[in-house]
């Protein structure tokens, strides 16, 4: 009698053990194009037979789930739309310190000691071809009396991005910028939510232009029928960098180390490059302009307080 029972708690372990590994999977929280999330965790798992859960959502829901699950973190890796998260997260003392020696393509300006670029877009200005208006080669040809009321953008309190496009102007351009932004608020530009909610009615003709739009999106569109055009003005713009990071509260360390060397792949840089992103790797080709051919303008400030300055002085000067 003794002897089965013994047996049977030792199958019961056994059984245990066989469904706790198949159980185990890694979790992946990412901002951005959904199908190239799921494209990524499917050649992971085909790789390495890791199953992958994805939970995709714009940079701040992502952001406020991981501040919410703090007493019981579920994430495993990040994946955002925002270098200011990683550079947050890094302050926190959040990250696992990890170089992928597949990042050794990657320029040193894309990655540090524990976040690395999953791939980069760009912002620029997104218009309707058909929208009878003049096709705009600078920012400030939005403020021209034919886009009146036809201009929106995405609202730099709810992107990262669109912040660092008014920090990059303020950095080239001084007061000019301010001067640019209020004759953009007198021609009826309109603050839009995040970039999607920016682009919309201009793809469906309500609006003419977006003032800094992240490009992919657009791209993908193009190639979907859509009457858009991309448009980088030469006086420059700002790149999005898409930070990747494993946090330092992952079980699960090797798996995610794993993932972001597959991320970091010539295989998973080809799929980052397929959903209109430029790859992260210098070596892998894209579909699109790269940041090598644009002029770029510099979004580096002081910290928290000059970004936290900008922005208040753009809502007030949008609510007025």
């Amino acid at each position: 009698m003794k002897l089965s029972v013994k047996k049977g708690v030792a199958l019961a372990m056994v059984l245990s053990s066989v469904m706790m590994s198949s159980a185990h999977a890694l979790t992946v929280y990412t901002a951005g194009p959904g199908s190239l999330a799921k494209g990524l965790a499917s050649g992971f798992e085909k790789k390495t037979g890791v199953k992958v859960n994805i939970f995709q959502a714009t940079t701040g829901k992502v952001m406020a789930r991981l501040e919410a699950e703090q007493a019981n973190p579920q994430a495993d890796v990040l994946i955002s739309a925002s270098w200011d998260t990683a550079e947050d997260l890094h302050a926190r003392g959040w990250l696992l310190p990890y170089q992928s020696a597949n990042a050794d393509k990657v320029p040193d300006t894309l990655k540090s000691a524990d976040y690395v670029a999953q791939g980069v877009s760009a912002l620029g200005i997104v218009w309707n071809t058909k929208s009878g208006t003049p096709e705009p080669k600078e920012w400030n040809d939005l403020t021209a009396p034919a886009f009146k009321d036809k201009v929106t953008t995405p609202d730099p309190a709810l992107s990262g991005a669109s912040l660092d496009l008014l920090i990059g102007l303020q950095n080239g351009m001084g007061d000019k910028a301010w001067t640019l932004f209020d004759a953009l608020k007198k021609n009826g530009m309109v603050v839009s939510g995040p970039n999607a909610q920016a682009v919309t009615p201009v793809m469906q003709g309500a609006k003419a232009a977006v003032f800094g739009a992240v490009d992919y999106v657009t791209y993908g569109n193009i190639e979907q029928g859509e009457s858009l055009k991309v448009i980088f003005p030469a006086s420059g713009t700002v790149i999005a960098p898409r930070p990747m990071m494993i946090l330092k509260t992952t079980p699960h360390q090797a798996d995610a180390q794993a993932f972001v060397d597959y991320v970091l792949s010539p295989e998973g840089q080809k799929m980052v490059a397929d959903a209109w992103l430029m790859p992260a790797r210098t070596d892998v080709q894209a579909k699109r302009p790269l940041f090598t051919e644009l002029n770029l303008l510099p979004t580096k400030s002081d910290g928290t307080s000059e970004r936290s300055a900008v922005l208040k002085r753009f809502n007030t000067l949008f609510t007025q």
